[in-house]
């Protein structure tokens, strides 16, 4: 009988690799999937979630108050992070991962006013190269336009204006042809972009620098002659209704590799095991003059399966994730920096459950 549970709690925690399949990848919620486990909802266990979630703030899990949901940050570093998030629901995650891509608003280029353009770009083109310019703007200064507005106010529009001609430069070689020697302005870059404050704005916002996040975008290349001159109206939105807004250049979560020795590996086979795996993951240690393998960092693995194309590896380990680790990666392109993303994707996912709650209220009240 423990085996058998003990079978059924692998089952349970794990996804389960095979040579040809991956086994295990249903839900752990279902009602009498697992012999000796109730998941069914009553009414006692729907009065165990909702104290749950008063005690969420407290780290304590809001799924069938069984398991403890935490988050543990991995990896800070500019413009990116990586973090764990255990005890939840593939749903859950999955639900953060994409309110992180479409439901986090930023501020971007929505209108493009051309006044001159006498480029090789075509207007069309050069107003959609604008719009996916991040600009460094804190999108929780700012309100959203009303529908209609044409002109926009200090509230919820940033105006830049992008203004350059090339000329030629009367101190090049004449015998030069390299471009950067010959003309002035031949390059349009993003940093060209001046923010142009409307109304009180410069009083408001005179400590903040606002600007596009990057100054090294190369929006066009220009000769002699050639001008591009536009004014740009830049408003908050999200991703949902257009790429331009999203927040994250990638925002990804895989589960958490696991990787058992079922039996002793050494010699010559420990290498081969070490060989099979990503960088890392396997160590081959001596021990009184013998080789052996040992799992020293599964996080790192790519899960490859590479073992199975050995037979006499194949059924020495087996590769699994655990069902409930997820771990996040999640880059920013410069708005906002990643704590704060998600902290703000948190927040939109909350909203949610609240107004889910209330709809269901209400439902209860008719």
């Amino acid at each position: 009988m423990a085996g058998g549970r003990e079978r059924v709690e692998v089952i349970r925690n794990r996804v389960v690799l095979k040579e040809f399949g991956v086994q295990n990848v249903h839900t752990t919620d279902f009602p009498g999937n697992y012999p000796g486990y109730d998941d069914t909802w009553n009414q006692q266990r729907f009065e165990q979630v909702q104290r749950g979630h008063r005690s969420q703030l407290n780290g304590v899990t809001v799924n069938r108050g069984r398991r403890n949901f935490r988050v543990d940050i991995v990896r800070l570093e500019e413009g990116t992070l990586e973090f764990d998030m255990i005890g939840i629901d593939a749903a859950i995650a999955n639900a953060f991962r994409r309110i992180l891509l479409a439901e986090v608003p930023t501020m971007a280029v929505e209108k493009a006013f051309i006044y001159n353009n006498t480029s090789i770009v075509q207007d069309e083109i050069l107003a959609h190269r604008l719009g996916l310019i991040p600009i460094k703007a804190d999108p929780r200064l700012f309100e959203y336009r009303s529908a209609g507005d044409e002109e926009g106010t200090e509230i919820d529009t940033l105006q830049f204006q992008l203004k350059v001609k090339c000329t030629r430069n009367p101190k090049a070689q004449k015998d030069s042809s390299d471009p950067e020697e010959l003309y002035l302005n031949h390059k349009v870059y993003s940093k060209h972009m001046k923010w142009v404050p409307i109304g009180n704005q410069a009083d408001l916002f005179g400590q903040v620098d606002i600007r596009p996040v990057h100054d090294d975008i190369l929006i066009a290349q220009l000769r002699p002659g050639q001008e591009i001159d536009v004014v740009m109206h830049c408003v908050k939105g999200i991703a949902k209704d257009h790429a331009k807004f999203s927040p994250v250049a990638t925002a990804s979560y895989r589960l958490l590799p696991d990787i058992t020795l079922l039996s002793p590996v050494e010699g010559d086979l420990a290498e081969k095991l070490e060989r099979c795996f990503s960088p890392g993951v396997i160590k081959v240690q001596t021990l009184n003059g013998r080789k052996f393998a040992t799992v020293v960092n599964s996080r790192v693995d790519t899960c490859s399966r590479e073992i199975f194309r050995y037979d006499d590896l194949k059924n020495l380990v087996r590769l699994g994730r655990v069902r409930d680790h997820y771990i996040f990666s999640v880059e920013s392109t410069g708005i906002l920096p990643p704590e704060v993303l998600v902290s703000e994707a948190l927040k939109v996912l909350m909203t949610k459950c609240r107004r889910f709650l209330n709809e269901l209220d209400a439902v209860q009240m008719d």
